[in-house]
């Protein structure tokens, strides 16, 4: 008698918690004995008809009402029955033994139909093409019972997720930080906008050398410069050393600068290159997969230049599809990878022609299509001026924002070094002059000051 089906069939008859979790995916199919696979169907009979597990008395009472045995069949099956005892195993240890046996036995069965499938001998009105699809099913065979957040049952797990401290990378500018509520979440896609040579670059090629100096590991994909462009602005942020003489710096020193970096992160920097328009989602999956196994390396943020020029797994690059669908698809794909790899994605996009000559860049100012800022989590516009080029500034103007609300600290200032491809914090002198810098939450009448949340409101009675 197979060990594993009678822990399966015993927990269902005694252990109401495992039914509730499991009975929705085990499959009578997955019983290869007849005696055993009629028990599970008279459970599953009972369950379902009076939403409680059944009894031993009841099987057997209900197998004798079948018309498909003989009395030597209903022999076997009552003593089956008898044979199942009430013996407690560690439900954890329980769950995952069942889930395995349940998607071993699946992906058998998958197989063995694909065979029948591909010799011709089984259900006419499947084909061949239906094997990746059985294949698929079998392997997601997964006891997810999550389907839904229950708002009056579950709410000491919602209150819990408030106070929760959710991961995030951090930037090492201030005003980044207050925006985003102390960093990037994982599972999203945060999209800078700026026109040719403002900076889409240097803001990556700086917040990837700022998270590598945490001690995280980061992965910068590049489809628009040589991996050796990026390596050298990542050399002069980090080095400290102004980019056009970093090719004059002797071995030794170039040398020394770089033991000395390695030995102030724990964190690893990856950089690679991709032709232009030729790599899409499923290409940085697989150098994922590729890089977890030959160099240990799990990403904590990825960094993509830009994502405008990577490709769509969904659309060829020389199909009739419009630009706001392909480039909507590429920012779904790339948010996409962020959710399954459980990690925060930083990419850049273009302004139109009105937008880069605009001092007050806008989401309408996004080229190619106005589906990405639907897509994205956090956008925001780089802008630049004479006026600004001149004091060594960028102003930064939040365009979306999924974390936060995005009309406080609307505009910013932050102090930008081209030639050590370096970002800074400015003074505070250099916001007070901007508008819908977040200075409108203050008030210079005390009467009209807002009162402290709660003030005056009379919690007896509650509860």
């Amino acid at each position: 008698m197979d060990k594993l089906e009678v822990l399966v069939l015993r927990n269902l008859l005694y252990n109401e918690k495992y039914v509730r979790k499991v009975l929705p995916f085990i499959k009578s199919e997955y019983f290869e004995d007849y005696n055993q696979k009629v028990v599970f169907e008279e459970i599953v009979k009972f369950v379902g008809q009076y939403n409680q597990p059944a009894t031993k008395e009841v099987l057997c009472i209900e197998t004798e009402k079948r018309q498909d045995i003989n009395d030597n069949s209903f022999k076997e099956v009552t003593e089956l029955i008898n044979y199942l005892e009430d013996e407690p195993s560690e439900f954890d240890w329980l769950i995952n033994t069942t889930e395995k046996w349940c998607r071993d036995r699946a992906i058998y069965l998958a197989l063995m139909e694909s065979i029948q499938l591909a010799d011709g001998k089984a259900d006419e009105s499947k084909g061949r093409d239906a094997i990746p699809g059985i294949l698929s099913d079998a392997l997601a065979i997964s006891f997810d019972t999550h389907i839904g957040h229950d708002y009056l049952i579950d709410y000491e797990e919602r209150y819990e997720s408030y106070h929760r401290k959710e991961d995030k990378v951090e930037f090492d500018l201030e005003y980044f930080n207050k925006i985003t509520k102390g960093g990037l979440p994982n599972k999203t896609l945060n999209i800078a906008l700026a026109g040719t040579g403002v900076g889409k670059s240097l803001f990556m090629c700086h917040v990837a050398s700022s998270v590598l100096l945490q001690g995280k590991n980061v992965l910068y994909i590049t489809l628009e410069m040589a991996e050796e462009k990026i390596a050298e602005r990542i050399d002069a942020n980090l080095l400290n050393v102004p980019i056009q003489d970093i090719v004059d710096l002797p071995k030794q020193m170039f040398d020394k600068k770089v033991i000395n970096l390695a030995n102030k992160t724990q964190g690893t920097l990856i950089i690679k290159e991709y032709p232009t328009a030729s790599a899409h989602s499923g290409h940085f999956k697989a150098l994922l997969q590729e890089l977890a196994l030959k160099k240990s390396f799990k990403p904590d943020i990825i960094f993509i230049d830009y994502l405008n020029i990577c490709s769509s797994s969904r659309y060829r690059g020389n199909s009739t599809v419009n630009s706001y669908s392909y480039i909507k698809s590429i920012a779904e794909e790339l948010r996409g990878l962020a959710v399954e790899s459980n990690l925060p994605i930083v990419s850049a996009t273009q302004t139109t022609r009105s937008g880069f000559a605009s001092s007050d860049v806008d989401l309408t100012d996004t080229s190619e299509s106005f589906g990405l800022p639907a897509t994205a989590d956090l956008m925001f516009a780089l802008i630049s001026s004479d006026e600004l080029e001149g004091l060594g500034q960028i102003m930064i103007k939040q365009l979306k924002n999924r974390y936060n609300d995005p009309t406080i600290n609307k505009r910013f200032i932050v102090g930008v070094d081209r030639s050590k491809m370096r970002l800074y914090d400015c003074e505070q002198s250099a916001q007070e002059d901007i508008v819908d810098n977040g200075k409108d939450e203050e008030y210079n009448n005390k009467e009209q000051k807002p009162k402290k949340l709660f003030d005056g409101f009379n919690f007896e009675g509650i509860g």
